[in-house]
């Protein structure tokens, strides 16, 4: 069943009721990460938890300050450019081993992934390019991109930190080399001198800062880290959060409970959220907000593709989409059951100011 309570505190965790973080870099940097397979939902999540809108995010993604890379379960996010490099380093074992376990089925080998690394090395020594013409390129080296070859070897080299989606160009993130994108000495060794179990600490730190009331396993499911790495980092941090000290232990922020106390009605009030937002996907279980019939609406057929939601309450009350095209935008929405009045009249000003990154 939903938990209302639960909701609204993680709704002030993540800094989408309350106080708003001064700079998009902040918000995304206490978080760890955003997930960000909607590039321009995730452009909207992290506008939405700071100042300067959608043109601030897009600014610090131009900058460097922010990139969105494959640290961890093979799915991109939006990261801090200081810290995706040790994040990936960190997270992104488990899934090169199941890269490496499909290649052959790709019909390819380790002489195509070095192949591939050797001419995107040179292809973007002289600036970021987008997706099609670094793919455009292996193929006039003779290395196969169609059927999701391309991808498998782009994705490949991002988790093994040669990569990252940088700037912002006509609606993309350009491919751009990690080495001159990303900040010297920002890997494992550089900023916790090789230590995992550090660097497990400041991860699970942000992340049960950012996304608590949640529990060490969420964290392992966020993050597919090892349960004995985050157990063994969980002591380092564990005098800097709040607790309900059951046997499957939830964390929070200190003084979150008295925060959402003193916001009153405040993490209550409608939000419209894109796609693939952290306060959803940030959990293994997501029915805290929602019934798992509604969860159905959310995700048709559980295919892994999230419908923006209609939060209100701390209940996700139905799905929203952006029709029509540029110039005569329109909202649409489908709520979960008879969506309330009160919150229905107010949905049209939310989408006036919603954070597109494109007309």
């Amino acid at each position: 069943m939903p938990d209302q309570k639960r909701a609204r505190l993680r709704l002030v965790a993540q800094s989408l009721v309350g106080p708003s973080f001064v700079s998009p870099e902040d918000a995304v940097s206490a978080f760890g990460a955003m997930q960000g397979q909607d590039l321009t939902g995730v452009i909207a999540s992290a506008a939405l938890r700071s100042r300067g809108g959608a043109e601030s995010v897009l600014g610090a993604m131009d900058s460097g300050a922010l990139v969105r890379g494959y640290p961890m379960r093979g799915t991109v996010f939006l990261l801090p450019g200081r810290d995706a490099a040790w994040i990936t380093e960190l997270c992104a074992g488990p899934a090169l081993r199941a890269s490496a376990a499909r290649r052959h089925s790709l019909g390819l080998d380790e002489t195509d992934l070095g192949k591939a690394d050797e001419v995107a090395t040179a292809a973007l020594a002289a600036s970021p390019l987008p997706r099609s013409q670094l793919l455009a390129r292996w193929t006039e080296h003779g290395i196969t991109t169609a059927d999701g070859r391309g991808y498998h070897l782009l994705t490949t080299l991002i988790m093994m930190g040669r990569l990252i989606y940088g700037p912002w160009h006509d609606g993309e993130q350009l491919v751009a080399l990690a080495e001159g994108w990303l900040p010297d000495g920002s890997d494992l060794a550089g900023r916790f001198n090789g230590e995992r179990i550090d660097a497990v600490a400041d991860l699970l730190r942000r992340y049960l800062l950012s996304h608590g009331p949640a529990t060490i396993r969420d964290f392992a499911w966020w993050t597919k880290l090892a349960l004995r790495e985050i157990r063994a980092a969980l002591p380092l941090i564990a005098g800097e959060l709040e607790t309900d000290g059951a046997d499957e232990a939830s964390y929070w922020a200190p003084g979150l409970q008295e925060r959402a106390a003193g916001l009153g009605r405040e993490p209550s009030r409608p939000l419209l959220l894109p796609g693939f937002d952290e306060f959803v996907l940030g959990y293994q279980d997501r029915l805290f907000a929602m019934t798992e019939a509604e969860h159905h609406r959310l995700v048709p057929g559980n295919n892994g593709v999230f419908k923006p939601s209609i939060v209100a309450g701390g209940r996700v009350r139905g799905v929203w989409r952006r029709a029509g095209r540029p110039g005569r935008r329109q909202l649409e929405v489908d709520g979960f059951g008879d969506l309330p009045a009160s919150v229905a009249k107010r949905l049209p000003a939310l989408f006036e100011d919603f954070p597109f990154p494109v007309p």
